[in-house]
């Protein structure tokens, strides 16, 4: 989209989500979406995101899945990362958040941060970060996923956060890998 003028844009796209979907067969049309798209936002992120899930056959299942590991864990919020590129796959919110671009937020500094740690002969492997209005861990989860557990509650222990992670790997392990 960044090549079309901005008051072009929403036209523009429409006129060629038109012609994919008059080209599409039947029945791929409910599964076919477009995206607008641009190289200086977070919307290329969201698309590929978006993608990476819809390409996964048992994504219900995951997310299932992630809505009961935060239950158990009393979590606001757990996110599943694709482990290279840091896109996410799925994630499970107990509650409402106002920062729409949080995914791509967090995509960014996790992936300096692993930069860092490469030019310092460090590979990152996991983090947490506190401060007064939550706790988030990100841990290094399935062959090809980090999970990220974000609390509110700072009567939960990490130790009993990192606990359940490791407790529920092999679980998870078994969904993502009939993915692939």
């Amino acid at each position: 989209m960044d090549l079309v003028q901005e008051s072009e844009r929403e036209i523009k796209f429409q006129e060629k989500r038109s012609r994919i979907m008059e080209v599409t067969k039947p029945e791929f049309k409910s599964k076919t979406e477009c995206f607008k798209t641009s190289i200086w936002d977070e919307t290329l992120y969201k698309a590929w995101s978006t993608i990476v899930s819809i390409l996964l056959p048992n994504i219900q299942q995951l997310q299932q899945s992630l809505k009961q590991i935060c239950s158990a864990l009393n979590a606001n919020e757990v996110v599943l990362f694709e482990k290279s590129t840091f896109l996410v796959i799925s994630h499970y919110d107990a509650a409402n958040h106002e920062d729409i671009h949080r995914f791509e937020k967090i995509s960014n500094i996790i992936k300096q941060f692993k930069l860092s740690c490469i030019k310092t002969n460090y590979q990152f492997v996991s983090m947490v970060v506190k401060n007064e209005k939550f706790s988030a861990m990100i841990d290094e989860f399935t062959s090809s996923t980090y999970i990220m557990v974000i609390t509110s509650d700072h009567n939960i222990e990490q130790e009993a956060v990192s606990m359940n992670i490791k407790a529920s790997r092999d679980y998870f392990e078994s969904i993502v890998q009939s993915n692939e």
